[in-house]
């Protein structure tokens, strides 16, 4: 956070109010559930990596590594094919936009969504006990 706030200039709007542990039980089974349940949750804009910043497809605007945190992330494998990988990431941005932002996991990986997701502070949410 501290350094968050050396690097943004302007003010964080975050909320970080976001403490749900990934549900390790059964209901998050496929990516299209667990969009849907982050999206009832406000996680309603979608965003992708191109070159060296993130775009808010919902808003057009840019962000750089140092202005999103992924709240959290859940890995996906294909029921039949264990190289049909993925991984969905909860963002929220500096300026409180809060959505998701997929990609590919192992070697169908998007090198440049890889690249810009090594810069960004990254936390995961488990159930205690687990």
């Amino acid at each position: 956070m501290e350094k968050l706030n050396q690097l943004w200039p302007g003010e964080d709007n975050r909320t970080f109010d976001y403490d749900d542990p990934n549900d390790r039980t059964t209901f998050m089974t496929s990516m299209v559930k667990c969009m849907n349940a982050l999206e009832a949750k406000g996680f309603t804009d979608q965003f992708k990596v191109e070159g060296e910043e993130l775009i808010n497809l919902t808003t057009e605007k840019n962000y750089k590594p140092h202005e999103v945190e992924a709240v959290n992330f859940y890995r996906f494998e294909g029921i039949t094919d264990p190289e049909d990988m993925a991984i969905l990431y909860a963002i929220v941005t500096v300026d409180g936009s809060k959505g998701t932002l997929a990609d590919g996991y192992g070697m169908s990986a998007d090198a440049a969504t890889g690249a810009f997701m090594l810069g960004v502070e990254i936390s995961k949410k488990v159930q205690k006990g687990q």
